[in-house]
C-alpha cells in the first residue's frame, strides 16, 4: 500500500503530538512539521515551539515511536532576501533530533541566481545531517513552474536535491501528466495531493492554496492521469486545508477521513489494486 501522509496546513496548527495521534487514528504513516506553530486564524489551538520546548520534542519523539508515524517532511526552510541557508543549521539539527530525513525548501527571494545558490548550500547542510532536500514549485514563488524547478535541480547538481510535486501547484503552473512522464522518476522525491478547480476561484492564489483545497476526486484536476505517471513508492501527503469546513465546525478528523479515503481509492485505481 502506498504510504499516505498529512501535511501540517491541513490541520491548521494542531499541536504536534495531537497531530501525530490523529494521523495514526486515520491509518496514515507520516506527517509534516515545522518547528513553530503558525496562527492560521481558523481553529483555536495553543501555540507551540519545538525550538524552545525540549519537553515537547521528547513527547513528540515518544508519540512517533508509540504510533509508528514518522515525520516525512521538515518545513519552514524558506529562502528570503537577506537570509542565508546557513541560518538554518540549528533548525536542521532539531529536525535530525526528531528523526526527519527529508526537508523542503521554497524561495521568496526574487533573485533567482541567489536562490539557486542558497538551495545548494541548504542541500549540503541537510546532507551533512543525513537528509534529502526537496524544492517545491508554486505559482508566485521564485520557482513558479516545473521548468524553473528542473533548472534549480540542475544547478545544485546533487542526487539528494529533488523535486516536491504538489498536484495543485503543478497543474496551475501549466504542467501536467505528459510533463511528469518525461522526467526521470528519481527526480521526484515527494508528492502532495489535493484537488481544485482548473481555474482559480480566489482573487489570491496564495489564499486558495493555504486555506481552501478540495477532496481528491471532487475537483477538476486530472488526478488519475497524474497518479498514473508519478512514482508509486513515494509518500503521498494530503495538502488539503479546508477553512470553510473548519469554520462550519467540522473537526479535523472528519475532514481528513474523507480525504484519506478518497486518496486511497485514487491510488488503488492508479496502481490496479484495492483500497
Amino acid at each position: 500500500m502506498t504510504a499516505i501522509g498529512i501535511e501540517m496546513i491541513s490541520v491548521f496548527g494542531l499541536p504536534p503530538v495531537d497531530f501525530v495521534e490523529l494521523a495514526a487514528e486515520l491509518g496514515c504513516q507520516h506527517v509534516s512539521t515545522g518547528l513553530a506553530s503558525f496562527d492560521f486564524g481558523v481553529e483555536a489551538h495553543p501555540p507551540y515551539s519545538l525550538r524552545a520546548d525540549a519537553a515537547l520534542r521528547r513527547n513528540l519523539i515518544a508519540a512517533l515511536r508509540d504510533t509508528g508515524v514518522s515525520i516525512a517532511l521538515g518545513e519552514g526552510l524558506t529562502i528570503r532576501p537577506g537570509r542565508s541557508a546557513v541560518d538554518f543549521a540549528a533548525d536542521l539539527d532539531l529536525f535530525r533530533e526528531l528523526g526527519v530525513t527529508r526537508v523542503n525548501t521554497v524561495s521568496m527571494d526574487p533573485d533567482r541566481a541567489r536562490s539557486f545558490d542558497e538551495f545548494a548550500q541548504l542541500a549540503e547542510l541537510a546532507a551533512q545531517r543525513g537528509m534529502v532536500t526537496t524544492v517545491e514549485l508554486a505559482p508566485g514563488l521564485t520557482v513558479p513552474d516545473l521548468a524553473t524547478a528542473l533548472a534549480a535541480v540542475d544547478h545544485v547538481g546533487r542526487p539528494d536535491f529533488r523535486l516536491l510535486i504538489d498536484t495543485m501547484h503543478l497543474v496551475r503552473s501549466g504542467s501536467g501528466p505528459d510533463d511528469l512522464a518525461a522526467l526521470d522518476p528519481d527526480l521526484i522525491d515527494y508528492v502532495q495531493i489535493s484537488d481544485a478547480p482548473r481555474a482559480p476561484c480566489f482573487a489570491s492564489y496564495h489564499e486558495e492554496a493555504m486555506f481552501e483545497r478540495m477532496v481528491p476526486g471532487e475537483g477538476e484536476l486530472d488526478l488519475a492521469a497524474l497518479l498514473a505517471v508519478l512514482p508509486p513508492d513515494r509518500v503521498y501527503a494530503l495538502e488539503i486545508p479546508q477553512r470553510a469546513a473548519a469554520l462550519a465546525g467540522q473537526p479535523a478528523r472528519e475532514r481528513l477521513a474523507r480525504c484519506v479515503a478518497a486518496t486511497r481509492q485514487l491510488l488503488a485505481a492508479a496502481r490496479g489494486t484495492t483500497a
